[in-house]
């Protein structure tokens, strides 16, 4: 074969990658990814999944979807400036600002695409970005495309963040980004503190409730609101891919905030507005999640089992496993898959260095005897590696449980991810 220069040049830096253990390859999946699925010719029980409410195989969902898309056509055709905005746009718009109990709600085609067009839109070079350390990748990369002034404050920390806005002085906006729910450790942000040190010192707050809408507060309303801190945050960010089993982002708060983001968002001003059926699945969705709040107390019994079972102090269906380093979190993913789990492997730049990890994704689809397995291949994992401390936090192996046949290590991508360099 000839290789270009642009390909010796790709080439060597995959070899890089994988010489430091941290090429991804992704696994195929064949069926629904559902709580049971197929992967790569093997069923298996699915853990990486951010299916959280088992939405995305619902029938009422999918028939929502076929619908919509019979209805309006299988795209929208255009920008929403350009003939994109369809009245279903507006009907989800609509029931999503009531869902987070403000003025306004803006769809678009992604949450990448929501950070990544919002804090471009309302900052700008005079302006400072306080982030949170552990801030999501789309997060970074719309305060880097800002080219705003960006500070970094410690995880989940209101003094840290206190003290980086005093050190900091000038005319221009300051605006403190965090996410609600981590992405990667499945904690939550302090949102009342955070709200109290962005009073004090006349600071914005744009929360990322990607993880939190639909699996906390009531009726599914998110972390923000369960904190009764809507009305005292500026921009709040959630996503249609999660929870909702279908696809796209939104921002919401002021009428004001929306109309601006119309005007200067590029990423939805030059975007092909949302598919009519990812429109029609998140409606569905909404009504399904608001009406039927077991699938949520279901989802935290399961991850709540998992929790204990691991001996970790946490709540909600992230349970990262972290391991330390990346060949120790490939080793523990491989074992998993070897007994029939896929939870794949996450590395830096996902996660800091030194802190890789399996992170589990818990679904209200999943069963008890589904974390069982996971809790026993764990400790299986730990026994033979020697390693005590995960080995002490496995349950007894299931009988119902034999080792799925052996397959290689492969290395495979993180599900999200964040960038802590900035």
């Amino acid at each position: 074969m000839i290789f270009s220069p642009l390909d010796h040049r790709l080439t060597a830096g995959l070899a890089g990658l994988e010489s430091e253990h941290r090429r991804r390859r992704p696994r195929t999946v064949q069926t629904i990814p559902s709580a049971h699925t197929r992967v790569a010719g093997r069923e298996i029980l699915n853990f990486a999944s951010n299916n959280y409410l088992g939405l995305a195989e619902d029938s009422r969902v999918c028939r929502a979807a076929a619908e919509a898309a019979h209805l309006w056509g299988a795209g929208a055709t255009g920008s929403r400036l350009m003939g994109g905005t369809l009245a279903f746009h507006e009907e989800l718009e609509t029931a999503l600002a009531k869902l987070k109990e403000r003025e306004s709600a803006l769809v678009f085609p992604s949450g990448y695409h929501a950070n990544l067009g919002m804090i471009p839109a309302l900052a700008g070079p005079d302006d400072t970005l306080f982030l949170d350390r552990l801030a999501h990748a789309s997060l970074v990369d719309g305060a880097r495309l800002s080219k705003a002034r960006v500070r970094i404050f410690r995880h989940n920390d209101p003094d840290d963040l206190n003290r980086a806005l005093c050190r900091v002085s000038g005319n221009g906006e300051r605006w403190v980004i965090t996410e609600s729910v981590f992405s990667m450790d499945g904690d939550r942000a302090p949102l009342k503190d955070l709200v109290s040190v962005c009073q004090k010192r006349s600071a914005r707050l744009y929360v990322d409730e990607a993880h939190g809408t639909g699996v906390w507060g009531s009726g599914g309303r998110g972390w923000v609101n369960e904190q009764g801190v809507a009305d005292q945050v500026d921009v709040c960010m959630g996503t249609l891919s999660k929870a909702f089993g279908a696809q796209g982002g939104f921002v919401c708060g002021s009428s004001m905030l929306t109309q601006w983001a119309i005007n200067r968002a590029r990423a939805f001003i030059y975007s092909t507005a949302l598919s009519p059926s990812a429109v029609g699945a998140s409606l569905a969705a909404l009504k399904i999640m608001q009406e039927e709040p077991d699938r949520r107390s279901r989802l935290f019994g399961l991850s709540a089992q998992l929790w204990a079972g691991l001996n970790l102090k946490g709540e909600g269906p992230i349970v990262p496993l972290t391991v330390g380093e990346d060949t120790q979190a490939l080793s523990l993913s491989s074992a998993l898959w070897e007994a029939g789990i896929f939870a794949p492997a996450v590395r830096f730049p996902t996660v800091p260095k030194g802190a890789a990890r399996v992170r589990f994704s818990v679904t209200a689809n999943h069963a008890a005897e589904d974390i069982d397995r996971v809790l026993w291949a764990v400790g299986k994992w730990g026994r033979l590696n020697g390693n005590t401390h995960i080995e002490n936090k496995s349950s007894p192996s299931p009988a119902s449980a034999p080792l799925a046949p052996q397959v290689p290590i492969a290395l495979r991508w993180a599900a999200g991810g964040r960038d802590s360099v900035l």
